[in-house]
């Protein structure tokens, strides 16, 4: 890789889980619609055919005449030759297969368990990250060996224990966490600003302190130039405490299954008077059963959905026959840019500018009264060869008992995995804040989802 009149050429970009349906898709339209860099996208992938597909789709994005970008998309099918000199290393990855999330959001369900995601916390972030922690401990090694020195970028979920299991196998590893939660909670402060006070603003115009861990994150700071954000905000959720907001106009959160009305995160700031930063739905899993997941008709109160697996399994099914039409031809590669950062983190990290953003690194004290090691979410200064994590102070008193709980769970969910210790995962399992049934039945629960997961599992969880 070099540098040239501000602009970087032949970096490589090693895209672990370079079959996505979607993201990898909205990669490659910002990294066309980006004149600082050129180079490679190596994806890999355990499917290889969807790979295959999506370097056409890649190079029909590189052949667009508006774009800015000079990429070659290539395929390698093996991790060895996917990482070999990589410059950047994208993981986004689904740990497992949509049977298997079948088990971790609905097999609960029968015990009065509901998860509207269950990818991070839960009984069904729990056991996905059984499976997830094996996948990274692999790809750590590989990128030991491979390519040291690479900045790597995580996008999958559960983010905290991704990263985690990466840097207990490779120490010295160059890895972070994205997640664009936050984004959409600063998104909800500038069209806040302008429904109170007639300012127009972006989500880039709200500086914000960020402290926390992935989908529970808060803001305790947040201002837009010489304008405090946080008693606007009080008033602001007074107003619509009972029927909440709805951010994206013409959204309805009964229609669709990622939309909100803000309700939780309203609820949250009446509890702890600080901004809860990321979506409903992620929220309301960190708490306990009986506030916001009671039972369906609860979750209807507080104006959000149950993502269901079927939908998602639908959804797939479209972005399948979506992407045989851009590879035919009858439906055209698009231009958009996606809100993202990765191509923006990149840049800064090739020296290109300088940018602060809110991401998930180990703790070395920007979060004074969480362990250190630990993974956190702040906001961190990227530049020329540097992540910098800004010291975000304390997680406000009344917060930290809760988020400690998923701190230390988190942190023993890593050791578990990698030992494969049953005893030590059942309690991590059962003492979760959504496990709110008996030992009994938690054990019951425990085994079932298990075995619903055995495939994905080292064979010590068989004996």
């Amino acid at each position: 890789m070099r540098i040239l009149n501000n602009k970087a050429y032949d970096v490589k970009i090693a895209y672990i889980g370079g079959g996505s349906r979607g993201w990898a898709w909205g990669l490659m339209s910002d990294l066309a619609m980006d004149d600082s860099m050129n180079g490679t996208v190596c994806l890999y992938d355990i499917c290889s055919e969807s790979t295959e597909k999506n370097c056409i789709i890649g190079n029909k994005y590189s052949s667009l005449k508006d774009s800015k970008g000079e990429w070659t998309y290539t395929v390698a099918y093996n991790l060895a030759d996917t990482l070999q000199d990589a410059d950047f290393v994208i993981i986004s990855i689904l740990p497992g297969t949509f049977e298997q999330m079948r088990s971790d959001v609905h097999s609960p369900e029968k015990y009065g368990i509901y998860q509207p995601v269950g990818d991070t916390v839960g009984p069904g972030g729990f056991i996905r990250a059984l499976r997830t922690v094996p996948m990274f401990v692999e790809i750590a090694s590989a990128i030991k060996e491979h390519s040291p020195n690479a900045w790597v970028i995580n996008y999958t979920n559960p983010m905290s224990v991704s990263l985690k299991a990466l840097y207990t196998v490779f120490p010295e590893i160059k890895a972070f966490g994205c997640c664009h939660e936050v984004f959409e909670t600063q998104k909800l402060l500038a069209q806040m600003l302008y429904d109170c006070k007639g300012i127009e603003a972006t989500r880039e115009d709200i500086n914000i302190n960020v402290l926390g861990i992935n989908h529970f994150t808060w803001i305790d700071f947040a201002r837009y130039h010489d304008i405090d954000l946080l008693p606007i905000y009080s008033e602001f959720v007074k107003t619509h405490y009972d029927e909440g907001y709805i951010l994206r106009k013409g959204s309805d959160w009964r229609s669709d299954l990622f939309a909100s009305a803000e309700r939780v995160k309203f609820d949250l700031f009446c509890r702890y008077g600080y901004i809860a930063a990321a979506g409903d739905r992620h929220l309301a899993e960190f708490c306990p059963g009986s506030w916001y997941l009671q039972s369906p008709e609860s979750i209807n109160r507080w104006r959000f959905k149950l993502t269901t697996v079927d939908w998602r399994v639908a959804n797939l099914e479209e972005k399948l026959m979506r992407r045989e039409r851009l590879i035919t031809g009858e439906e055209s590669v698009v231009l958009n840019a996606t809100g993202e950062e990765g191509h923006i983190l990149m840049q800064a990290l090739l020296g290109i500018r300088e940018i602060i953003s809110n991401v998930n690194l180990p703790n070395i004290g920007q979060v004074r009264n969480l362990p250190l090691g630990t993974i956190v979410e702040t906001n961190a200064i990227f530049r020329s060869g540097e992540i910098r994590p800004v010291v975000s102070g304390k997680v406000p008193e009344n917060i930290l008992g809760v988020m400690a709980h998923h701190v230390y769970s988190q942190e023993m969910t890593v050791s578990a995995a990698i030992s494969c210790d049953k005893e030590l995962a059942f309690s991590v399992f059962a003492n979760d804040p959504l496990v709110t049934i008996s030992l009994e039945e938690a054990k019951e629960l425990f085994n079932t989802m298990i075995s619903n997961t055995l495939p994905f599992l080292p064979e010590k969880w068989r004996n």
